[in-house]
């Protein structure tokens, strides 16, 4: 029996006016998902734990099965791992997006926040941003560490944990309100802005109509995480297929398989094909029992407002992903389970996380159910399935219970 888990972040949303009061899912083209959502059991799940914030971080660990409340230490030690920073027991990481501010006011606390991903750059004209930031700011107290397209990582030395706004969630608002208490943190990102503001990328970056990376933004701060291997809490050898450090730290921390995907870039335009067939390799040729094919794609066009986007990263995920791992299995004569569903919601209209519950599908080879359903929310919840404690997904998932 093989397991897998394909997770597209944020893919749930709310019914959309112009998409005829349907959601972003229940519009798009899935006709692969529609068609085992008839053979499956569909419901609802709650991911994100009463009185915790809504985030991948939170989310993925409960859907991997790991109870958020237990071990959440925060976000950027999840990614350090990824990255291979040595965190000590001392230390405090914290992410650190390189962030679109807009550019015509003086007073630097009275910009707006234009965009989290700046246009989605690419890791390598990052990398080169955030080492002329590193150059001037970098000490025995703060290290900056390079992570993939805007997501980057700064340990602090024997700090200790800040609450600090998460840039996704205020869009658009001028960020005076949301700057660091710490006035240390503040300065770094003023002098980030005055490093990058006018550096040669962003000059060419605007001259190509995109949004400039012109300032570090640090968030998600945590202590270094101690999750219990996966192998041992299930009795499953797993491997995750993720573009982005958060997900590949999560793994790395339960000592699961890290599997790279040349050209897997967590965009609209990531490398679906090859994700596929890294799930397929590693469960049918490298004794995997278990996959996690996690796709950023819904969540950032989430983030971006676009509705046609997210409808398109839907449908890439059914066709590109979804419907040859179906195929494949199919023709190994391999039983097999898979779960379907988003981590949490990052509904159009407000362009960051909530905390609703996610649609999930659960598809069994052995027992193919008749079903009039298609996977959407709407019939999600018409089901009347609701499991409330996300993390308990992971042992239906895997039968142990």
């Amino acid at each position: 029996m093989k397991y897998i888990v394909v997770l597209g972040d944020g893919m749930a949303d709310e019914p959309i006016e112009e998409l005829g009061n349907k959601t972003p899912l229940e519009y798009a083209d899935t006709a692969t998902m529609d068609l085992l959502a008839a053979k499956a059991e569909i419901g609802l799940l709650h991911t994100i734990p009463d009185g915790m914030k809504p985030g991948s971080d939170t989310a993925n660990l409960s859907v991997l099965g790991y109870d958020p409340k237990i071990y959440y230490s925060g976000r950027s030690p999840l990614e350090a791992l990824s990255i291979g920073v040595p965190m000590r027991d001392t230390d405090i990481a914290l992410r650190c997006n390189i962030v679109t501010l807009s550019d015509e006011e003086d007073i630097f606390e009275e910009k707006t926040i234009i965009d989290h991903s700046s246009s989605e750059i690419s890791t390598e004209d990052c990398a080169v941003l955030l080492g002329d930031v590193r150059k001037a700011l970098e000490n025995e107290t703060f290290q900056f560490y390079v992570g993939t397209s805007y997501r980057h990582c700064m340990i602090w030395n024997n700090g200790h944990v800040e609450e600090l706004s998460q840039p996704h969630d205020i869009l658009g608002r001028v960020i005076g309100p949301y700057l660091p208490a710490d006035e240390v943190f503040t300065n770094m990102m003023k002098k980030s802005y005055e490093i990058l503001k006018d550096h040669p990328i962003n000059q060419e970056r605007k001259r190509q109509g995109l949004n400039p990376a012109n300032c570090c933004w640090f968030w998600g701060a945590g202590t270094k995480p101690m999750l219990a291997p996966f192998s041992e809490k299930y009795g499953k050898r797993g491997a995750m297929i993720s573009a982005v450090d958060l997900l590949k730290g999560i793994a790395a921390g339960a000592s699961m398989g890290v599997i790279h995907v040349e050209g897997a870039n967590g965009g609209l335009h990531t490398n679906y094909e090859g994700k596929a067939e890294a799930a397929v390799k590693a469960l049918l040729q490298e004794g995997y029992d278990f996959v996690y094919i996690h796709v950023e794609a819904p969540d950032e066009m989430g983030h971006q407002g676009s509705v046609e986007r997210k409808v398109q990263s839907i449908e890439y995920l059914d066709e590109r992903i979804i419907k040859p791992v179906m195929e494949a299995m199919e023709a190994s004569g391999e039983d097999y389970r898979m779960l379907i569903l988003p981590d949490h919601p990052t509904p159009i209209r407000i362009r960051t996380h909530s905390s609703e519950p996610v649609p999930y599908l659960l598809y069994d080879s052995r027992k193919q159910m008749k079903e009039q359903w298609h996977y959407n929310e709407r019939e999600a919840k018409a089901s009347g399935k609701y499991i409330a404690e996300g993390h308990k997904m992971m042992e239906k998932l895997l039968e142990c219970q």
